[in-house]
């Protein structure tokens, strides 16, 4: 199966920067094109590393614009589409849902329209070509104390955000049943590593404690999510990408379930430790904040069908993971210090308009 020309879309945002970098990488005959709005949640500087391998290629725009996302099709004429871009906070899906309507539904069907015109030819698939949609377990709605979301679970959506992604993924299946177009979904659950914006918890956590900040956690933090290093899901996207079946879908967990007031308190003990403070420091900033409106209780990931038939599984324990997380975010305080100013955002758009 041919695959030599990618795009990987919203490749310069948290996870999908560690997807580009891993392509980038390990398949250096591959033509890698990353296509990013580099919103507020893009940021080159995520892919420092690799910008001038020659088989990398930013492109900048926006997957709501047909027209310019119908050009790119037929100017690249790719083999694949490994789709990352979305919006995907909750809080601010509560706040302005239609800007995830817009990005995470209208944008990911002008993607499927530019792959079904691009690669479906009197009613005939080109051969070799792949159209991998990512999204999230959020979908599935919220559990009780027991039970997994498996692929067979029902779509129970709770917010605009997961909404929005279960309408894309209603979608991406639609194509391959209507137009037979080669697709592939996956669905993970809460990630964390390096290089993610520090608005989510675990990031966000970690800058208010090395600033001596309050430390906000919802309600009582009994919410539990299924935790999974970034890195994991970079290489269970890879793997799903190369060997996943056409028109199935896999969930991708990293069996790490936590409260949150216990992963707090687990973060704000490896930070003393990190931090040379004293033990119970950083535990004194822990801040109980009115709860989210419709927070899912949780979420808890089934992923026996990628490990089973793929051979796939998660290399790390929530507690390796997260000391490698804080070692990498106390390591690149300079990082830090522009996403949280916002001078990233300038400095990186005056780079591409100077090109």
């Amino acid at each position: 199966m041919s695959k030599s020309t990618i795009i990987i879309t919203g490749g310069a945002g948290f996870i999908g920067s560690h997807v580009v970098r891993r392509f980038v990488n390990n398949y250096p005959d591959y033509k890698i094109y990353n296509f990013d709005n580099l919103t507020y949640a893009g940021n080159l500087a995520n892919l420092k590393d690799i910008e001038l391998k020659s088989n990398y290629h930013f492109i900048k725009g926006d997957i709501t614009d047909a027209a310019f996302v119908n050009k790119l099709f037929a100017d690249i004429n790719p083999d694949a589409v490994i789709h990352l871009a979305a919006e995907s906070h909750v809080d601010r899906s509560i706040t302005n849902p239609l800007e995830f309507i817009m990005t995470n539904i209208v944008g990911t069907v002008n993607l499927l329209n530019a792959a079904r015109h691009t690669w479906i030819k009197d009613k005939k698939v080109s051969s070799g070509k792949r159209f991998y949609h990512i999204s999230t377990d959020e979908v599935y709605g919220s559990l009780g104390n027991t039970g997994f979301f498996t692929e067979n679970t029902s779509y129970d959506p709770r917010s605009p955000y997961s909404a929005s992604k279960a309408s894309s993924d209603h979608l991406v299946m639609a194509y391959h049943h209507t137009y037979h177009l080669p697709v592939v979904l996956s669905n993970c659950s809460n990630n964390y590593g390096s290089h993610h914006f520090p608005e989510k918890l675990i990031p966000l956590a970690i800058n208010n404690i090395k600033n001596m900040k309050p430390v906000p956690v919802y309600g009582k933090g009994e919410n539990v999510r299924d935790w999974l290093y970034v890195e994991d899901h970079a290489r269970a996207i890879d793997v799903i990408f190369h060997k996943g079946k056409e028109g199935e879908k896999y969930n991708v967990g990293g069996n790490n379930e936590w409260k949150n007031i216990d992963l707090i308190r687990l973060l704000c003990s490896v930070m003393d430790k990190k931090l040379n403070r004293k033990e119970g420091t950083s535990a004194s900033l822990i801040t109980f904040v009115t709860d989210r409106p419709g927070h899912d209780l949780r979420y808890a990931i089934d992923s026996t069908k990628l490990q089973n038939e793929l051979g796939w599984k998660p290399s790390l324990q929530f507690e390796e993971g997260l000391e490698k997380t804080v070692d990498w975010y106390l390591a690149n305080d300079a990082w830090l210090q522009q996403v949280t100013s916002g001078e990233y955002m300038t400095y990186y758009q005056h780079q591409y308009d100077a090109r």
